[in-house]
């Protein structure tokens, strides 16, 4: 069952950001929302829960946990105890409140860009100072820099936020190199936090392996933050999973103040349980799609954009395109958006690293696709 996206003029009635921020002239490729309909079995749910005016504060049903576990153990063959997860509001929040409490503050973090814009923002936010070690590029693929991770960690980083798959690469981290993490992070004494939120949406001819279920020696350094909010393009509800995989990490997350965990959205819980339960075939579904875009829109550039550099993404909706060989300049999206009107989301927002580059969501119709790159194109 393939899921296809929505027609512009229906999208158009939404009041998201993607559908809010620019004029009706504007095609919307940058944030990370998808185009598609909502599931139905999460359609269903919420419209029985505002039904029966189930809109007031959380309770403790682990409900959402046991959703995500059944989840993880049939997709991903981990078994997670949903006593060692907490719910919480979205993954920025699991974030940065496994950083307050695994980090003192002025302690450094690692991450390794061109990374996911907010981890620039989170790490001080938890009261953190950013380390960089960028990925490593051979011009073919992309790979952590596991000698520069352990300079960093040696050198006396104490946590390393780990983006998996990799915002906005598509990069799905082999088994082999997250071992060496763990590895590396357990001889420095270095919590890994593992963002996990593009792993449902990791393509066929990829394999996600969670961080925590790689040796004991992630388990004891590690936790992950999991929602069905890219996945089941979910955000607005507000709902994310702390997880855990050894007693003692559990018994820090349970430790947080009560507010972390309430403040997650009754809503946000309902739309988690039916996605993780219920929505797997339309996720399937949805991929299908994604997938056929992704090779779309590498025969668009290879026809009207041959000078752009692009790699297949084996996770989430998103591209990472190339543009210095057209001699834009180092943001090229600035002049995408005023002359084509088509907004991507500016390459050095992930770092330094993305000078000349842009990212293009690709989660819509392969009509909005094809015009979006037609309209870029005619900037030769």
């Amino acid at each position: 069952m393939t899921v296809d996206a929505e027609p512009l003029a229906r999208l158009r009635q939404r009041t998201s950001e993607k559908w809010s921020l620019y004029p009706a002239d504007v095609l919307p490729l940058f944030v990370a929302e998808t185009d598609y309909p909502l599931a139905p079995p999460i359609a269903a749910a919420l419209h029985a829960a505002i039904d029966r005016g189930d809109t007031g504060y959380i309770g403790a049903d682990d409900r959402a946990q046991q959703a995500f576990a059944r989840y993880a153990h049939d997709t991903w063959d981990w078994d997670v105890d949903p006593a060692w997860t907490l719910t919480t509001t979205d993954v920025s929040v699991v974030i940065v409140e496994a950083l307050r409490m695994l980090i003192a503050p002025g302690d450094r973090v690692v991450i390794t860009p061109p990374v996911y814009p907010p981890f620039y923002e989170f790490i001080p936010e938890a009261g953190g100072v950013v380390e960089e070690v960028p990925l490593r590029d051979d011009g073919v693929t992309w790979s952590l820099d596991l000698d520069g991770l352990e300079r960093a960690f040696a050198g006396g980083a104490r946590a390393f936020l780990l983006c998996h798959p990799h915002n906005p690469l598509g990069l799905v981290h082999p088994r082999a190199a997250l071992e060496a993490v763990a590895e590396l992070a357990a001889r420095y004494d270095v919590a890994v936090v593992s963002d996990e939120i593009h792993a449902p949406l990791t393509h066929s001819d990829a394999a996600f392996t969670p961080f925590l279920s790689v040796s004991d020696g992630a388990r004891a350094v590690g936790v992950a933050a999991h929602s069905a909010s890219k996945a089941w393009n979910l955000a607005g509800v507000k709902c994310a999973l702390m997880v855990a995989a050894s007693e003692a990490r559990a018994a820090q997350l349970h430790a947080l103040p009560v507010e972390v965990e309430v403040r997650t959205s009754l809503l946000g819980r309902i739309a988690t349980e039916a996605a993780f339960d219920d929505s797997r075939e339309w996720l399937a579904g949805t991929l299908e799609s994604i997938e056929a875009n992704r090779a779309l829109f590498g025969q668009l550039l290879a026809r009207h954009l041959p000078e752009a550099g692009y790699r297949e993404p084996h996770a989430s909706y998103l591209a990472w395109v190339d543009f210095r060989g057209l001699g834009w300049g180092d943001e090229p999206a600035e002049r995408i958006l005023a002359e084509a009107r088509v907004a991507l989301v500016r390459g050095l927002d992930f770092g330094r690293e993305g000078a000349g580059f842009a990212r293009v969501n690709l989660a819509c119709s392969p009509e909005v696709l094809t015009e979006a790159v037609e309209r870029i194109a005619q900037l030769r």
